[in-house]
């Protein structure tokens, strides 16, 4: 129905068009030949009026299904587009536009005084074009100077609240939840602002938690007991995503993820480090757990004396190996016959690598 509708007031459109060729051609043939003593009657002239409106108004009725499809095309595109601005684009670049041709119809003003012929109306379209252009780019660029930050959606947000206004929305995937320790990291009040748990994410743990393989069943229902936690704690929503189109398109969860964060101007929090990276080329900032603990951990410099529980062999010759409290194996050179006893070390060297740090020992004179 609307389809026909739209038809029939687009054969319309182009029949009053081709109306208004016929008054712009009359017009022009008026200018060099007069009508009058032309030999064309009035009915000959309204004969050709019609005959240009049917035309137009035939040419108009074939080319709906075409444009109407192209329309269509052109508005998902720009509803995509739009999706990537945040509010306070949107709102500071209708701003400059209007701004822009304020300014721009002020100056056109000044090519009334022209007297070239269409050289004040080429100017003024001009004018318009680039101050429009320019309002919008410059209100953009420096609209977060101008207004405050305006929050796009409401979510759950952690116990601990900036007193300055709303902060950058975390976004929470998989794998963080599955790990567990986000639960402590919000009890700890590190993690300020809206936290996001995308409705794809708990998709994606029901999934994991129904799996025929145990080790992923495991893992999948700790995620849902974590989550749990942190929704029954903090009074988090799980926020659906059922009216974001654009996320509709995209099956892989994890470039979902990094779309989300777009249209919400957030932080993803993980620790996948193929996520990280993929996070990187696409200019969404990324909160790593690992990073986080890794940075977090006790410092220790060459030459520092500590003492140790050698627990088992190292994977060289008379190596004996021993772990901090945090996790951090240090590998003891000449320390298997120590194995089982609490000996006192010298750290000589400490690597730092993707998986973790490695600290290298070597046994006291003495002990």
């Amino acid at each position: 129905m609307l389809r026909r509708l739209f038809r029939i007031i687009f054969t319309f459109v182009g029949t009053a068009i081709g109306y208004g060729v016929f008054l712009l051609i009359q017009y022009l043939v008026s200018l060099n030949i007069n009508l009058e003593n032309s030999g064309f009657s009035q009915a000959q002239l309204a004969g050709a009026a019609v005959a240009c409106a049917i035309i137009f108004g035939i040419i108009f009725f074939k080319l709906t299904p075409a444009v109407g499809k192209q329309s269509i095309k052109v508005a998902k595109t720009i509803e995509s587009d739009l999706q990537a601005f945040s509010a306070n684009d949107i709102l500071t670049g209708t701003f400059g536009l209007i701004v822009g041709l304020i300014i721009a119809f002020l100056i056109s003003k000044i090519y009334e005084f022209i007297q070239v012929f269409y050289l004040g109306t080429i100017l003024t379209i001009i004018s318009y074009m680039i101050l429009a252009y320019l309002g919008v780019v410059i209100a953009t660029k420096k609209g977060r100077d101008l207004l405050p930050t305006i929050k796009k959606v409401s979510f759950g947000t952690s116990k601990s609240k900036t007193k300055h206004g709303e902060t950058t929305p975390k976004i929470l995937d998989t794998s963080v939840i599955i790990d567990g320790r986000i639960a402590d990291i919000m009890k700890t009040g590190f993690i300020e602002g809206p936290i996001i748990i995308p409705e794809f994410v708990l998709v994606e743990l029901r999934h994991i938690a129904d799996s025929s393989d145990s080790l992923k069943r495991n893992r999948g229902r700790r995620g849902l007991d974590v989550l749990n936690k942190i929704q029954t704690e903090y009074g988090i929503e799980i926020y659906n995503t059922a009216t974001e189109k654009s996320l509709d398109e995209i099956p892989e969860v994890d470039v979902k993820l990094l779309k989300l964060a777009q249209l919400t101007n957030g932080k993803v929090v993980t620790n996948d480090f193929n996520l990280n990276k993929v996070a990187a080329i696409k200019g969404v900032e990324v909160l790593n757990i690992n990073e986080l603990a890794n940075t977090l951990k006790p410092v220790v410099l060459p030459g520092e004396e500590m003492s140790l529980f050698l627990v088992k062999e190292g994977k060289e010759n008379n190596q004996g190996v021993a772990y901090l409290d945090d996790g951090t194996m240090i590998v003891v050179e000449e320390g298997r016959k120590f194995i089982g006893q609490t000996i006192t070390v010298t750290v000589t060297s400490v690597l730092q690598t993707s998986a973790g740090r490695m600290i290298f020992a070597k046994v006291r004179n003495g002990k």
